[in-house]
């Protein structure tokens, strides 16, 4: 159907299915690489720039998606990524089958009202059957937890084959950046962990470094290598030679007085380095630049200056040291000075040689402590996917150690909600019961997935899975079953918990809602007005 203000109508059940349609189309290029024995994606960009993952959300970020409804599952994938940082892959499949099977129940002349309703009560069953049912308590099971918790978001990547190693190492740089919030609640934080790459040896070779790592060095080889204590100023503004603005014009008639303007631009510059330095600065870092002048005080003065430093690191330091940025020396009264509070206190301050390069680290910040890993690899693809894996295993123990609880993995969780909310949708009597029942169902698409993925009889796998989580929850004997899930190696069922295949129940939960929500918002169009630009006239 046209307007007559020019533009195209599509309403009812053709958008519905555009729609489902675009958004499967979206799952099944992130479904074959879902699970441990999940498969790569190479993305090529218009640049030729060439970026190799499993990474869900890496994946879809990448894909130039022109469809409003392939567009929520693109957001929908970066928002578990934010929140919980793993599971961004299955949260789209998850919601992508939730809304074939809604299409099913629609053309079945049930009313998209009630599908929602449906959809909305199953979601908040499910959650709160992993808390009460399925969730195990961290602090019971130890640090092996914690490194298990890590190794099974590893296990999908790159790195999988070291996950033991590099799992290790995830759990350590989390639990050193361990602090309390002003409500009283532990927080951690991998935003206070930096990860440097360097190209070389194998990645075997990363290493945590205690404290913060620049990939910075001195601006002056006169300077110290090493201080301790250290004042730092962070600065966001050049600490160079004084340059009248563009557009400023000076008429200068006396060529004596020329030298003079000289003189004064170069006073600027000492004032502003002699104003830092008194304060009680014996460390500068700043964004912009440092040139040979105003390094020349520095090296008088025995302090080290950084040039070049990234505003995110800049802003980091400011938070595990306490100072603050200062953007200009300008005060209220019209001239430059600089207040003493801005500064940040660290323990010490060096630089290290790495390689071929030098960095500088920083240790013992005020008010955090930060960690630092040094990734080594081969090449730039190779230490971007590391460096995703990583950040991704990070995030899934951050979000363990503060959620407190973990979940069997392996499809465990998926197979007990499906049987859990067959069981319920028959406790209703009104349309909803379809709407859950098509739910319970949808969830089993991921131990589905897991299964074919790894080459086994997904069928076959997922009755036996559904046969065990049956009889944990309608015989008290077999109450144990709760935790078994596939084992994708052997092609068989068997209790993950043990097995150290465990994952934030965080993640569960915030996938189940928010892929929920997305199918819920898709679900409610039934009507889409493309309106087009009006030709101009020549």
């Amino acid at each position: 159907m046209s307007f007559v203000l020019g533009g195209e109508r599509t309403s009812g059940q053709d958008i519905r299915s555009q729609n489902v349609m675009a958004a499967i189309a979206v799952s099944n290029v992130v479904r074959t690489s879902l699970g441990p024995v999940g498969l790569d994606k190479m993305l090529v960009d218009d640049m030729g720039e060439v970026t190799c993952t499993n990474d869900g959300s890496t994946i879809l970020r990448n894909l130039e998606v022109e469809h409003p409804a392939a567009k929520i599952l693109v957001e929908l994938s970066d928002l578990q990524d934010q929140e919980v940082g793993d599971g961004t892959t299955s949260v789209v499949i998850i919601a992508a089958e939730l809304l074939r099977r809604a299409n099913v129940l629609v053309k079945n002349q049930v009313h998209p009202t009630s599908i929602m309703s449906g959809y909305r009560l199953a979601m908040k069953e499910s959650s709160k059957y992993i808390r009460e049912n399925l969730s195990r308590d961290v602090e019971s099971l130890g640090r092996d937890a914690l490194v298990n918790v890590a190794k099974t978001t590893l296990s999908s990547k790159l790195i999988g084959a070291d996950s033991d190693f590099f799992a290790n190492m995830a759990v350590d740089a989390i639990k050193s950046t361990r602090r309390i919030d002003e409500l009283g609640n532990v927080r951690y934080s991998e935003k206070a962990i930096n990860i440097l790459k360097k190209q070389g040896k194998s990645w075997r070779d990363s290493q945590l470094i205690p404290g913060f790592a620049l990939n910075c060095t001195r601006s002056s080889q006169g300077m110290p290598t090493s201080l301790s204590p250290c004042k730092i100023a962070l600065l966001d503004f050049n600490l160079q030679q004084y340059r009248a603005q563009m557009g400023v014009q000076v008429i200068i008639n006396d060529p004596e007085k020329l030298e003079a303007v000289r003189q004064r631009e170069k006073d600027i510059a000492r004032d502003r380095v002699k104003s830092i330095l008194d304060a009680g600065a014996n460390v500068v870092l700043t964004t912009k630049g440092i040139d040979d002048m105003a390094a020349k005080y520095f090296v008088e003065q025995n302090a080290m200056g950084v040039r070049r430093v990234k505003p995110e690191d800049l802003r980091r330091i400011a938070t595990s040291t306490g100072g603050k940025i200062c953007l200009s020396l300008a005060t209220i009264e019209g001239d430059e000075s600089f207040d003493p509070e801005y500064l940040g206190t660290a323990d010490k301050i060096s630089e290290v040689r790495v390689a071929d390069d030098e960095m500088i680290v920083i240790e013992g910040g005020k008010d955090s402590k930060s960690m630092s890993i040094l990734l080594r690899g081969p090449n730039d693809h190779v230490l971007e996917e590391v460096e995703r894996s990583l950040h991704d295993a990070l995030c899934a123990v951050r979000r363990t150690l503060e959620h407190g609880s973990v979940v069997p993995g392996g499809g465990a969780c998926e197979s007990a909600l499906s049987i859990y909310l067959e069981n319920y949708a028959t406790t209703l009597g009104s349309r909803e019961q379809l709407a859950i029942a098509e739910f319970a169902e949808a969830l089993l698409i991921i131990p589905r997935t897991l299964a074919s993925n790894a080459a086994k009889d997904a069928t076959d796998l997922v009755a036996k899975l559904r046969a065990y989580h049956n009889k944990a929850q309608t015989d008290e004997t077999k109450r144990h079953y709760s935790t078994y899930g596939l084992d994708l190696e052997n092609g068989k069922i068997r209790d993950n918990l043990a097995a150290g295949v465990i994952e934030p129940a965080l993640r569960h939960i915030k996938a189940i809602q928010f892929a929920t929500e997305a199918a819920i918002t898709i679900l409610r169009i039934d009507d889409m007005i493309k309106v087009e630009a009006p030709e101009q006239q020549q």
